[in-house]
């Protein structure tokens, strides 16, 4: 695995799947463009023929899955979750319920470049785990169900403080489900 992948973080990942993903639409859209024309009976020379349209469709298809198989290993936290027994630097426990956050000592000092778990869980509705930097992008994100196992494995990469939010519906009282400053990352300038 290449080591400059440890460095990739949710905003990177974002912006190129954004292009990517833009392109890869655009191209799926002139495909439709061709097949309303065709359809129209509009007699041009720049309507391709049978053969020509299904090896545009081929050629998407094939481009299609090369996206997937190329963001597959340059999205940071798929080896994490797919590895069977992840080697855990800490593993810290919260819970949710009656729209707050319950975090144990108020702050959790998370290690940066570490492999890190937040097991969550839920005392009544089914809340969103998203940690938001200080110009409130997200950066990762999972539901948060009661009654079942919520882990999110994660691998910080910068310095500072996060907050904790609540990213899912959860009733009115769900917009103020969040505890400021909760995670504080540290070590990466070492």
């Amino acid at each position: 695995m290449n080591p400059w992948i440890h460095d990739i973080d949710s905003v990177t990942v974002l912006w190129g799947q954004t292009i990517i993903y833009t392109a890869y639409c655009l191209a799926i859209l002139s495909l439709m463009g061709w097949f309303a024309l065709k359809l129209s009976g509009h007699d041009s020379r720049f309507v391709p023929g049978p053969r020509t349209f299904y090896l545009w469709v081929g050629f998407l298809t094939l481009l299609g899955v090369s996206l997937h198989l190329i963001t597959y290993n340059t999205i940071p936290w798929v080896k994490d979750d797919l590895s069977g027994n992840p080697n855990v630097a800490a593993a810290f426990d919260l819970s949710i319920g009656n729209h707050a956050w319950q975090v144990p000592g108020g702050q959790l000092d998370v290690p940066c470049q570490k492999l890190v778990r937040f097991s969550v869980t839920s005392d009544d509705l089914t809340y969103g785990f998203g940690i938001f930097r200080k110009d409130n992008s997200m950066v990762t994100q999972m539901q948060v169900v009661p009654g079942h196992p919520n882990d999110l494995l994660w691998t910080f990469t910068q310095d500072g403080l996060y907050d904790i939010r609540s990213t899912e519906y959860s009733g009115p009282a769900g917009y103020r489900i969040i505890a400021k400053d909760a995670i504080a990352v540290s070590g990466c300038g070492k």
